[in-house]
């Protein structure tokens, strides 16, 4: 019998809506939750995030099993959904709370954050400098329900969203993906 071990990943790439899809439609993903971490402020609910005084990001916070699916993967797919220039948000959503950051749960979590955002620096990719900060994990705050899969449970107001925010063009020019 084969006994898996699940891990946490937790990223902050702007708007929780638009960082689900991304990760959630491979093998070893167990699940994506969408939620807030690194504020000052316990049990926080989106309005009060939304805000921005709370400090919290807006995160998603994926469990998953490094024997099908390594934290190096996640790792790239993150980069290629963000902006990583931008220390004033993610595309039409400005403020604090849709900084970019990789929340670490692990020493080797911390060294590989480290070494692809080095990488990614070093590329040549961005003129601008990477801004996107690897923090420790902080506790996690579950977002509530009606943010959870928001692109399973209302895909025209998703795509209107993505259409609208900028973030499509911006990922295709960058990473020629779609």
């Amino acid at each position: 019998m084969i006994v898996s071990s699940f891990e946490k990943a937790t990223f902050a790439g702007g708007c929780f809506w638009c960082m689900v899809k991304p990760f959630d439609q491979y093998d070893g993903i167990e699940k994506v939750v969408s939620g807030y971490s690194g504020g000052h402020v316990e049990n926080p609910t989106y309005e009060q995030v939304k805000t921005g005084e709370t400090g919290h990001y807006e995160v998603v916070q994926i469990t998953f099993d490094p024997s099908i699916f390594p934290y190096e993967k996640l790792l790239h797919i993150f980069w290629q959904q963000i902006d990583p220039t931008d220390d004033g948000g993610q595309f039409q959503d400005r403020g604090s709370q849709y900084r970019t950051a990789v929340f670490y749960h692990t020493d080797q979590q911390k060294r590989l954050a480290e070494e692809a955002r080095k990488h990614l620096a070093d590329s040549g990719k961005f003129k601008d400098p990477i801004v996107t900060k690897i923090l420790p994990a902080a506790p996690f705050y579950e977002a509530e329900d009606y943010h959870q899969d928001f692109y399973k449970k209302s895909p025209e107001e998703y795509q209107e969203d993505r259409a609208k925010s900028g973030r499509d063009e911006f990922l295709s020019s960058h990473w020629k993906t779609k």
